[in-house]
C-alpha cells in the first residue's frame, strides 16, 4: 500500500516537521526510522515507554551500537528501572530532543509501540495534578496482594466511569487509574475532559507499520531467540538482583515475570519462552487496536499526514520520496 496523495504544502512554514513511526512490536519499525534518519539526516528519538530504561537493553531490543553509529539517538537507556516513565515525563523529554535536533539543522523521527506516548505529542495530555506516594503505594499492594481484576472491582467503586473503559485484566492503566482516583479524589477520566497541554507546536507525518499477523507473529519468535542467545536470561537475573518493586513497569517488560519465574525454579526455560511469545502475540493485537481508534497524527490538529503500510518489503525509495517532500514542503 502506498501513500493516498503527496503532502501538501498546506501550513508550511507555519511548524517544523517531525515524522512519527509507529507500529506493533518486531514489525521492524526502528530499521525503517534509521533508514529515513540516514536520508533525511534525521534524529531518531525514543516513543517506547521499556527502551527508555538502562537496564533492559536486551530484552527491549534498543539499536544495537552499529545503528547508534550511523545516525543520532535519543531517549533510549536513559531512566534507571527503580523509576517508572510517565508520558507526562516522555513528552517533556522527547519535545526538548525534538527542538535539540531541530537546532541541530535534523529531522526529528519519533520512533515506537507505545500509542499513549504519541497521543501525548500529537493530542497533548490533562493537567493531573501530583499523586500522593501514599496513593501510589497502595495502588501498588492492592493489585500485588488481590489482582488486577480485584483492583478492578475497587476501581469500580470509587471511580465507574474510568473502570468501565478499562479490561479487567489491565493491571497498569488500572492501578494507574486507582491511585489518581484515591490520591485526587476525581476520577481519571473526570481530569482527562480538563485542561491540559493540547498538541505539541509541530507538523507530523506518521507512518504506522501494520505487517501481516502470521509474518508478525514469525518475527516475534525469531527476535524471542535472537535475545536469548545474547543474553537475555543474565540481562533479567541483574534486574531481579535489584530487588525492586514488582509491579514498577520495567519488572513487567514482556520477557521479565517470565524469565524470573525460571531463575526461580517455577518454570522450564521452554515454557518461559513459550509463554514470553504468546504474551508479546497478544500485545500486538492491542497496539493494533489501539492505533485503529487512535490517529498517530489527527488531521485537523496541524495539516498532519498519516499512511499506513503493510509490507516492509513494499517500502521502496517512492516512500523515502514522499517523506522528503513532506520536510521540505513544511521547513
Amino acid at each position: 500500500m502506498s501513500p493516498a496523495a503527496q503532502p501538501s504544502a498546506a501550513g508550511a512554514g507555519a511548524l517544523p516537521p517531525a515524522l512519527l513511526v509507529a507500529g506493533p512490536t518486531a514489525s521492524g519499525k526502528s530499521a525503517l526510522a534509521l533508514r529515513l534518519a540516514e536520508r533525511l539526516g534525521g534524529t531518531v528519538i525514543n516513543a517506547d515507554s521499556m527502551q527508555v530504561y538502562r537496564e533492559l537493553r536486551i530484552l527491549t531490543a534498543r539499536p544495537p551500537a552499529e545503528d547508534l553509529a550511523r545516525a543520532p539517538h535519543a531517549l533510549y537507556g536513559v531512566r534507571p528501572a527503580a523509576e517508572a516513565g510517565t508520558a507526562a515525563w516522555w513528552r517533556g523529554a522527547a519535545l526538548a530532543e525534538m527542538a535539540a535536533a531541530r537546532a541541530a539543522g535534523r529531522v526529528p523521527i519519533l520512533c515506537g509501540g507505545t500509542g499513549l506516548y504519541f497521543a501525548a505529542l500529537t493530542e497533548g495530555l490533562s493537567d493531573i495534578p501530583p499523586v500522593p506516594e501514599a496513593a501510589r503505594a497502595e495502588a501498588r499492594r492492592l493489585l500485588a496482594e488481590e489482582g488486577a481484576e480485584a483492583l478492578h472491582a475497587r476501581l469500580g467503586a470509587i471511580d465507574p466511569e474510568t473502570a468501565a473503559a478499562l479490561r479487567p485484566g489491565d493491571s497498569q492503566r488500572i492501578a494507574r487509574a486507582f491511585e489518581v482516583a484515591a490520591g485526587t479524589g476525581r476520577g481519571l477520566k473526570a481530569w482527562q475532559r480538563g485542561s491540559g497541554t493540547g498538541p505539541a507546536p509541530w507538523r507530523f507525518a506518521a507512518l504506522l507499520l501494520d505487517p501481516p499477523r502470521p509474518a508478525l507473529r514469525e518475527a516475534i519468535a525469531a527476535r524471542w531467540d535472537a535475545m536469548l542467545a545474547a543474553g537475555a536470561v543474565e540481562e533479567v537475573r541483574a534486574l531481579g538482583a535489584l530487588g525492586l518493586d514488582p509491579a514498577l513497569p520495567a519488572m513487567r517488560a514482556h520477557g521479565v515475570p517470565e524469565l524470573l519465574a525460571h531463575l526461580a525454579g517455577r518454570m522450564t526455560l521452554e515454557a518461559a519462552s513459550e509463554r514470553a511469545i504468546l504474551n508479546t502475540r497478544r500485545y500486538t493485537k492491542r497496539q493494533a487496536t489501539w492505533f485503529r481508534h487512535h490517529p498517530l497524527a489527527p488531521p485537523a490538529a496541524t495539516h498532519n499526514i498519516q499512511s499506513r503500510w503493510t509490507d516492509n518489503a513494499q517500502l521502496s525509495q517512492s516512500l523515502l520520496e514522499y517523506f522528503a517532500v513532506f520536510v521540505e514542503h513544511s521547513r
